[in-house]
C-alpha cells in the first residue's frame, strides 16, 4: 500500500487551540517548565523520560488520590512493572468528581426505547444504591461480580456500583452462546450474577430465560442473582440463588461510598483468546485503566467535559470499557442497544443526530457497510454538532476513508486507532493537531514505545513488522487468572521477544510518524474488533458426529473485507451439503455467537499438521494471503505435507 501525499484533513488553528492536548502541552511548559514545538518531540519525550510523562499525567489529570505514591516506576520489567507504589485509588472517584446538574452523564436509546436522558446526580444515586445491596449481600473487595448483560444504562451502573465497593467486574454479551460464556465466567469462580431474561436484537425480541438458568446451574459459586429489567417473563432459578429485580434495588435511597484501594487492586476481568485453551483471562487494575482510557479519551480522542461521545460497541468488546471511560472526562456518554444495521445501516446516524453527539465512534466494517449501502449521513440525520469521528477493531480501508470526508465534509477529524483488550488502550491513534492521511493512523500514542520488528527482531522504518511495545505501559495486565506463575501470560506475549511485548499484528510505520495496521500477524480470529481463539470454533465444530477434524483462517487485513473460511473434514462417505453447512453454522452461533459464522466452508481431505499434532493455522493463513508454500512451512516437520498443496491450490481460486 502506497502512502497519500495529501492530507484529507488539516486542523485549523482554532481546532489546535481548542485541543486537549494543546491544553496538555501548556500545562507541561506552565507547571514543568518543558517546551514542545511539536508532536513528535512530545511522543519521544514521552517514550524515553517514562517516569516524568507518567507522572505529569497523574498530576495533569489531578487524580483523587487517598493515599500518595512513593514512587512512579519501582520496577520496568516485562512482565511485572510495578507502577504508583503506594497509591491509593478507586475508579468511581474519577467518574463521580463529574457529577454536576447543567448537563447529563448518559444519553441513551434502543431498538425498543426513544432518546432518554440520565442525569448525573440520578446516576451517582442508582451507583450508590446497588452498590449497598451488594455490600448487603457480603460481597467484598476481590470478590467477582459478572454480567450478562447489554449495553444499557443498567449494566453500566452495576459495572461503576461492582468496583466502587472494590469487587471485580466481568461482562458477557447476550449474543454469546452458553459454552463461550461459561469458559470465560468458570475461570473466574463470579459470586454474583447480573443477568438478563431477554433482549431485542435485529427487530426481534430474543428470550435468554433458558440461557440464564444454564449459566447459573453451571456456576457454583453464585450465590446472587440480580435481574436486570428486560420485557420477558422472569426466570425460574434454583433454591440457592437469592433473587432481586432491579427495580427493587436501584432506587433505594443510599449514599455512596467509594473504597479506597490499591493502584494495582483489580478492576475487571476481560478476555482475549488464543489458538488453544481456553480464553486468558486478564486482570487489570483501577489505576493503571484511569491513566491509560483517560490518556486515550482526552488526549488522543480530544474528549471533555463540552462532549457528547458514542462508540457503537456491545459489552463483549473492550470498546464497551473505552465507551464508559468518557465519563472519566466529563464528558456525556451516548449509548445504543441493537443492531446498527436495523432497521438500515443509517440508523446509528440517525441516533448520533438526536444525541447530538460530537464524537462518533464504531468498527471500520461499519462504515464499509455504509458505503456499500451508499448511505448519505448528512441527508438523514443533522450532524451538526459532530466534529470528530473514530474508527477501530480492523484496519480501516482508504476507500472507507474517502466515503467519511465525502460523505460528512472535510470539518471532522477523522481519528483511526489500534491497540486491544489484552491492555485495554491504544498503541496507535489520533492527533487533532495533526494532518489526516488516507489508510493511515496519525501517530504512536504517548508512553507507548511502539516499533516495527522484522524477522531478525531489529527495528524497521516504512517496512512491514511484527507490532512490539519495548516498554511498560501502566494497563498492561497484572496477570491472568489462575496463572500463579506467571507462564501463560508469558507465554502470551512475550514468547517470542523476552522482556518486549508483542502484540499478534503488522505494522508499518511510515516516515512521517504515522502508521499502518495490515491485520494480525498469528492465527486469532478478529471479526469486526471481537477477537476469539480458533480453539472455541474448534470445540464448537469438532463436537458434531459429522466432523472429524476442522481448520478456520481469519483472513482480516488491510484493503479487503474479513474473510474467514472454515475447512471441515467429514465422516468417510459424508458430503457437505447445505444442510450440513447449516448444522454447522448453528453449533457456532449457539456455543459461540453469529459473529463468528465464517464466510465460506470448504470440505478437505485432511488439516495440515505438525510431527506433534498441532494445527498449521499461521502456515495456511500465510498461503491464503499469497505466500509460497515452500517459504511458509517445513515439510520435515509436518504429519501430512503433500496436504499443502490443496490449500495452495485454493489460494489461487480466493486470490483471482
Amino acid at each position: 500500500m502506497t502512502v497519500s501525499e495529501k492530507p484529507l484533513w488539516t486542523p485549523t488553528p482554532d481546532r489546535i487551540r481548542r485541543s486537549q492536548l494543546y491544553r496538555y502541552m501548556t500545562w507541561l511548559k506552565e507547571k514543568r517548565g518543558l517546551e514542545f514545538k511539536d508532536y513528535d518531540s512530545l511522543y519521544r519525550w514521552s517514550v524515553t523520560e517514562t517516569e516524568p510523562f507518567w507522572d505529569s499525567l497523574w498530576h495533569f489529570y489531578d487524580i483523587k488520590t487517598h493515599k500518595p505514591y512513593t514512587k512512579v516506576l519501582a520496577d520496568a520489567s516485562m512482565p511485572g512493572a510495578k507502577w504508583f507504589t503506594g497509591a491509593e485509588v478507586n475508579y468511581v472517584d474519577q467518574v463521580m468528581r463529574h457529577v454536576t446538574d447543567s448537563r447529563p452523564a448518559i444519553l441513551y436509546a434502543s431498538e425498543t426505547e426513544p432518546l432518554k436522558a440520565m442525569g448525573w446526580h440520578e446516576l451517582r444515586d442508582r451507583v450508590a444504591a446497588i452498590a449497598a445491596h451488594l455490600r448487603q449481600r457480603g460481597i467484598k473487595p476481590g470478590d467477582r461480580v459478572v454480567a450478562y448483560a447489554p449495553n444499557t444504562p443498567e449494566t453500566l451502573i452495576a459495572f461503576l456500583a461492582t468496583v466502587s465497593i472494590g469487587a471485580v467486574w466481568s461482562v458477557c454479551a447476550p449474543d454469546m452462546g452458553l459454552q463461550a460464556v461459561l469458559d470465560r465466567f468458570k475461570q473466574i469462580e463470579p459470586v454474583a450474577l447480573f443477568a438478563v431474561e431477554g433482549v431485542h436484537y435485529n427487530g426481534k425480541a430474543i428470550d435468554r430465560r433458558d440461557m440464564v438458568g444454564e449459566i447459573v446451574a453451571a456456576l457454583p459459586s453464585l450465590r446472587d442473582v440480580i435481574l436486570l429489567p428486560s420485557q420477558a417473563e422472569a426466570v425460574s432459578l434454583p433454591e440457592r440463588i437469592a433473587v432481586a429485580r432491579w427495580a427493587d434495588i436501584a432506587f433505594q435511597p443510599a449514599e455512596l461510598d467509594v473504597l479506597p484501594v490499591p493502584y494495582d487492586h483489580p478492576i475487571w476481568v476481560v478476555y482475549s483468546s488464543g489458538t488453544t485453551g481456553l480464553p486468558k483471562p486478564i486482570v487489570h487494575g483501577h489505576g493503571g485503566i484511569i491513566l491509560e482510557l483517560m490518556k486515550m479519551m482526552q488526549l488522543h480522542n480530544d474528549l471533555g467535559p463540552d462532549d457528547v461521545f458514542h462508540w457503537y460497541s456491545s459489552t463483549g468488546w473492550i470498546m464497551w470499557n473505552a465507551q464508559v471511560a468518557g465519563l472519566c472526562t466529563g464528558a456525556t456518554i451516548a449509548i445504543y442497544d441493537g443492531s446498527p444495521a436495523w432497521p438500515d445501516w443509517g440508523r446509528l446516524w440517525r441516533f448520533i443526530g438526536e444525541a447530538k453527539a460530537t464524537f462518533f465512534g464504531a468498527g471500520a466494517a461499519f462504515f464499509a457497510s455504509c458505503l456499500k449501502a451508499e448511505i448519505k449521513p448528512r441527508q438523514i440525520a443533522d450532524l451538526s454538532a459532530l466534529r470528530s469521528v473514530g474508527s477501530t477493531g480492523s484496519p480501516l480501508s482508504e476507500d472507507a476513508y474517502a466515503w467519511i470526508y465525502r460523505e460528512l465534509g472535510d470539518d471532522v477529524w477523522l481519528t483511526s486507532i489500534s491497540g486491544g483488550t489484552d491492555f485495554a488502550g491504544a498503541f496507535v491513534g489520533g492527533c487533532v493537531m495533526l494532518p489526516v492521511y488516507a489508510g493511515e493512523m496519525q501517530v504512536r500514542c504517548l508512553g507507548a514505545d511502539i516499533q516495527a520488528f522484522d524477522e531478525g527482531g531489529n527495528p524497521v522504518i516504512d517496512q512491514v513488522g511484527e507490532l512490539v511495545c519495548v516498554k511498560p505501559l501502566p494497563s498492561m495486565p497484572l496477570y491472568l487468572w489462575n496463572d500463579p506463575d506467571g507462564a501463560r501470560y508469558k507465554g502470551s506475549y512475550f514468547d517470542v521477544y523476552p522482556g518486549i511485548w508483542r502484540h499478534g499484528d503488522w505494522i508499518r510505520i511510515t516516515p512521517r510518524g504515522g502508521s499502518i495496521i495490515y491485520g494480525r500477524s498469528d492465527a486469532t480470529i478478529n471479526r469486526h474488533g471481537l477477537r476469539l481463539g480458533t480453539a472455541e470454533i474448534y470445540r464448537a465444530v469438532e463436537e458434531l458426529p459429522e466432523v472429524l477434524d476442522s481448520l478456520v483462517i481469519d483472513l482480516e487485513y488491510l484493503g479487503r473485507e474479513s474473510f474467514m473460511p472454515l475447512f471441515v473434514v467429514l465422516r468417510e462417505g459424508l458430503v457437505l451439503d447445505d444442510a450440513l453447512k447449516q448444522k454447522i453454522n448453528g453449533a457456532i452461533r449457539q456455543a459461540v455467537s453469529a459473529r463468528f459464522i465464517p464466510n465460506d466452508m470448504v470440505q478437505v481431505a485432511e488439516v495440515p499438521r505438525t510431527l506433534s499434532g498441532k494445527k498449521l493455522e499461521v502456515p495456511v493463513k500465510k498461503i491464503l494471503l499469497g505466500q509460497p508454500m515452500e517459504k511458509v512451512a517445513n515439510p520435515g516437520a509436518m504429519s501430512n505435507p503433500q496436504s499443502l498443496k490443496w490449500y495452495a491450490d485454493y489460494a489461487r481460486k480466493l486470490n483471482g
